[in-house]
This record gives C-alpha cells, structure tokens and sequence, in this order.
C-alpha cells in the first residue's frame, strides 16, 4: 500500500535548478534520483530544466543512473520548441512547459512538433490574463490537448497573485473542465507571510481545496485560509470523487525544494515523517 495518499501523488514536479533554490545541475541530477528512490518516490514529478540548461543536464546524468524523466520549461516560446525537443532526446520528455503572449500560436507550434505522448502546458503572463482575457485565453485552451499554467510568485511581490486573480484563474479553468499546473511562489502547505521577504505565499494545500470550487468568492475564502488545521481537517474528509476531481484540475506545481512540503504535510499529519530526515537543497547548501 502506497505511503502517499492519491492527493499528493506526482504533485511535486522537481525545479531544484530554478529560483529560489538555484541548486547547480551536476547536483540537482544526484539529489533528483535519490527522490526517485526515497519512500516518498510516488510524490516526485519530473525533472523540470530549461531549454538553455539542456547540454549541462546531459553532462549530469551521464550514462550511469536510470533514465531521467525531464519537464522541458520554454521562457522563450515556440521557436525553443523544436531544437528543445531534439536536445532532450537522451531523456524521457515527460512533458513540455511553453511561455507565451500567443495562445493560438502556441497551440499550433505544438501541434506540429510535439509528440503525441508527451503531454504540454501554455503558459501567458498575468497581465494578459486579467478581464476579458482570461476567458479568451482559457476558451482557446479548453478546445487544445493541453492544460495551462499559472505562475503564483517569483522574486519580487508583484509576483504573486492575490487570492482573488489566483481563484478567477482557478474558477475559469473549473468551469470549463481544464487542467493546470502551477509555478513558484508554492514551497509551503498554507498560505502565509514571508517573515524576510514579507511577500504573500500561497499554500499548495489552499490551492488544491479551492479547485473544487467553481464560483470566485469561495475559491477566494479558501485560498485566505491561513490555518493548517483548518486545511488538514478539510483534507481528511475529502471523498475519493473529489480527490480525483482535484488532481484532474490541479496536476502539479514546481517546487525548488522537495523535502519542504512533503515535511510540512507530515507536521499537518497529512504524510509520515521521514525517517531518517532527508535534506532539502536549501539545507544541502
């Protein structure tokens, strides 16, 4: 029987190589397969690497170890499309994350070049999605095979969306049946203040209850929620129905570290601790 409950299996897609955690790639490769390889393996996503880090990943992995199972991320749309997918070809390509300001265009680019099995998400920056735009941009995903994806901080507090952008984004997606993952910002269970940033932290536990929703007040209310009891206990009584319709909305998020989330789940009682503890890659440096 699996440790990890069906709610947060391959929640945790591995961007240790991404900020905040910049963790050097011949170190993220070795940390990434010991995730492979912990009790809490059915938890790990992919490896999530940047087209222009793809020579760097080669050099990591090497010929010995299993193959690794690689997220392609594209900052720089669909022109890094094709020569991506040709540098990644020593991997597994578990998936392609493409950044872009057009939706249709994007769609196209991916119908053309991307392999039938390899599933996709389309990126567009916040500021296009705000008002008539997200439905416009939403409608033109719900018609492709690929989900869209949301970025929920960054580097500076204009970063990160407030609960009322996040649950319209949420909301428009439930509403049509359209799957999403999300981005930075979620390294944390509850949704809380930096207390050195001072920036506004989203919870991924927030995140995945207020997928349930379909109206933007609710969806709102529980993304404020700042009480991991309050969340646990939600979580504890979520039927099996609503797990799947969850995950089927929310696939995964990005997160730099592993360990930090998986052990705020245990501290909520949602998941064993890990024993002996594993470092995260903030620790590790």
């Amino acid at each position: 029987m699996s440790r990890i409950p069906a709610l947060f299996q391959g929640l945790f897609d591995d961007a240790a190589v991404f900020p905040p955690g910049n963790l050097p790639v011949a170190e993220a490769v070795p940390a990434h397969r010991g995730h492979r390889s912990a009790w809490y393996a059915e938890a790990v996503g992919p490896f999530l690497c940047g087209a222009g880090r793809l020579g760097e990943l080669a050099a990591a992995a090497g010929a010995a170890g299993p193959v690794l199972r690689v997220g392609l991320v594209l900052p720089g749309g669909s022109a890094e499309l094709g020569p991506a997918l040709a540098a990644a070809a020593p991997f597994e390509i578990a998936g392609v994350e493409l950044a872009t300001r057009d939706a249709g265009e994007a769609v196209a680019a991916l119908d053309l070049l991307l392999p039938p099995h390899v599933p996709a998400a389309i990126e567009l920056p916040r500021e296009l999605l705000r008002g008539d735009g997200l439905d416009e941009v939403l409608d033109i995903l719900v018609d492709s095979p690929y989900r869209a994806k949301f970025r929920t901080g960054g580097l500076v507090a204009g970063a990160f969306p407030d609960e009322r952008e996040l649950a319209a984004f949420l909301t428009g997606c439930a509403q049509r049946g359209l799957p999403y993952k999300c981005t930075a910002g979620l390294h944390n269970a509850v949704r809380h203040t930096d207390p050195v940033t001072g920036f506004e932290h989203h919870g991924f536990l927030n995140v995945l209850l207020a997928a349930l929703a379909t109206d933007r007040t609710a969806a709102a209310e529980v993304l404020a929620e700042r009480s991991g009891e309050v969340l646990a206990k939600a979580v504890g009584e979520l039927t099996v129905h609503q797990v799947t319709v969850i995950r089927n909305s929310f696939t995964a998020f990005g997160t730099c570290s592993i360990t930090e989330p998986l052990d705020d789940l245990a501290g909520l009682g949602l998941l064993p601790s890990s024993s002996p503890h594993q470092p995260s890659p903030q620790e590790d440096r």
